[in-house]
């Protein structure tokens, strides 16, 4: 009878396991071993070589990248955490009406449904020299000429990886908070503790499910991107996600390849250090 039901389960897993197999774990091999083969300018050589990483880890380009990579990840982090945190609070203990909780959770989700490209082009007119920021600021006497670093700027990138990866950060949190037992809240305020005791002694602690859910995502999506970095800065910065961009363009796919690995595994070892403050699984 075990026997049966294991393999039953087996079976059941069956599908799934041929999924992601083929779709995850084959590319990545296959990106794995690409990264050890040579490139000229006009053929690959499928020959084992060190050199792709040997050039990646040597080069000052590659650690000015990678640097760059992670101040925008930590920027967006902190802001996409601030905001995400706030909404997500105000939507579940402050609206006592389901229904309009879910309206207006359901609002937050409505910039979604288009493309990425499209509300982060959307930026461009709204940011630009005679776009209507810059328009208002001067009309309000605030500037007297046009501001430049709105757009084709480090704070251009980050405002368009802000908006594109809020809701990635308040979905998370904004779940694991509508699992918070209220009883604990009124428990805490019977007891005489102040709202930013109640707010950092029991809602942040209960919400790190979701926190750390919504850090992943959004650290996966920023650092991974390129596109975002290209066009908001006007091809004046760079992160990892060009970097590879770049050689795939120039036909250099071992040398893509072998940053992807660097990459992934960079990210993988902070998601290894992330799950280390909370299991996850344990908690949810």
């Amino acid at each position: 009878m075990a026997v049966s039901r294991n393999l039953q389960g087996w079976l059941l897993a069956a599908p799934l396991t041929a999924v992601l197999a083929g779709f995850l774990v084959l590319p990545i091999l296959t990106i794995f071993i690409v990264s050890f083969w040579q490139a000229t300018e006009f053929s690959i050589i499928p020959a084992f070589s060190l050199e792709n990483y040997q050039f990646l880890l040597t080069s000052p380009v590659t650690y000015q990248v990678f640097f760059k990579t992670f101040i925008y990840a930590a920027l967006v982090w902190g802001l996409t955490l601030a905001i995400g945190f706030t909404v997500a609070y105000y939507l579940a203990f402050h609206i006592r009406s389901e229904a309009t909780r879910m309206v207006l959770f359901l609002l937050c989700t409505i910039p979604f449904l288009t493309s990425n490209i499209i509300r982060m082009i959307s930026w461009i007119p709204f940011l630009g020299r005679n776009g209507l920021a810059n328009q208002a600021l001067m009309s309000l006497g605030i500037v007297d000429a046009p501001v430049e670093w709105l757009l084709y700027s480090d704070f251009s990138v980050v405002l368009a990886f802000v908006h594109l990866n809020t809701l990635f950060m308040i979905t998370p949190i904004f779940n694991t908070m509508m699992r918070i037992d209220r009883s604990l809240v009124e428990a805490a305020r019977d007891n005489g503790a102040s709202g930013w005791q109640i707010l950092t002694h029991v809602i942040i602690p209960l919400s790190k499910p979701g926190i750390m859910i919504g850090t992943i995502f959004v650290l996966a999506l920023v650092m991974g991107d390129f596109i975002t970095v290209r066009f908001m800065s006007g091809s004046q910065s760079a992160n990892v996600g060009r970097l590879i961009s770049n050689d795939i363009a120039l036909l250099q796919y071992p040398s893509a390849s072998a940053t992807s690995i660097v990459l992934l595994a960079v990210v993988l070892l902070i998601i290894g250090a992330l799950m280390r403050f909370v299991n996850i699984r344990k908690e949810l």
